[in-house]
């Protein structure tokens, strides 16, 4: 994993390669309109969240990436950790206008997530494209003083923020997962809250997205078929079919 991401952040190639979508990124809005469309169909819980999705808010970082004779000139990556929540969208850009000032920065996320809010998880797949960011499924951590790449995982909503980067990468030590999406809903009455699951208009909206992103479409399909409670691991050649991340270059 260390030697891929050495060679990732090295290359000129991130931000342009395959798996990019045929659509120009500069036409992709930075909040597409269907990301409004998903707020409005989903009313009151304009969010869908992923009920599996628990953990500490997504925050961002740049981390330095220490390598052998790089000495001062050692590259940085963006870090981004965590649950994605309503407001991530907003907190990534605030990070990324004061991250953007730094010289040594790489078009690169680290993404690690569990899940989150779907509709911000394509605001801010939609921000990454805008802003040509690549991704790579990996955690990032310092150990014996030395910093680098750890296993990733990303699933759920994560999966649609992923779609986003214009080169994605899942190495074969991290995980992407699909999970149908809900919401756990209760009223006044004090009855027992029950979840809410997407509609076919939702899930409609979904696929365009991910069809806008050079994703196959029917990976949507798949996950909003899945049993309420099963995470779904994908294999690497149906990331590959799919077209949703590749594991080299």
């Amino acid at each position: 994993l260390a030697q891929l991401v050495e060679h990732l952040v090295y290359t000129e190639r991130v931000g342009g390669s395959r798996p990019s979508p045929p659509t120009s990124p500069g036409r992709v809005p930075l909040f597409p309109t269907l990301v409004f469309l998903v707020a409005a169909l989903l009313g009151s819980c304009a969010g869908m969240a992923d009920a599996q999705a628990e953990g500490a808010p997504m925050a961002f970082r740049v981390a330095r990436l220490e390598s052998a004779g790089c000495g001062a000139r050692c590259p940085e990556v963006i870090v981004a950790d965590g649950v994605i929540e309503r407001d991530t969208p907003e907190t990534f850009l605030e990070f990324a206008r004061k991250a953007a000032l730094s010289p040594r920065l790489r078009a690169l996320v680290f993404l690690n997530s569990p899940g989150g809010n779907v509709v911000a998880s394509m605001e801010l797949g939609s921000m990454f494209r805008r802003l040509r960011i690549g991704a790579l499924v990996a955690g990032f951590a310092t150990a014996g003083g030395v910093s680098g790449p750890t296993v990733g995982f990303c699933a759920s909503a994560c999966v649609y923020a992923l779609m986003g980067a214009t080169r994605r990468m899942a190495p074969p030590s991290s995980v992407v997962a699909l999970h149908r999406m809900s919401v756990t809903e209760s009223d006044a009455s004090g009855q027992a809250p029950w979840r809410r699951f997407a509609d076919t208009h939702l899930v409609t909206v979904l696929a365009r997205y991910a069809r806008r992103m050079g994703v196959d479409p029917r990976l949507v399909v798949v996950a909003e078929s899945l049993p309420p409670d099963k995470m779904r691991p994908l294999t690497r050649e149906e990331m590959r079919r799919w077209r949703l991340a590749t594991r080299s270059f």
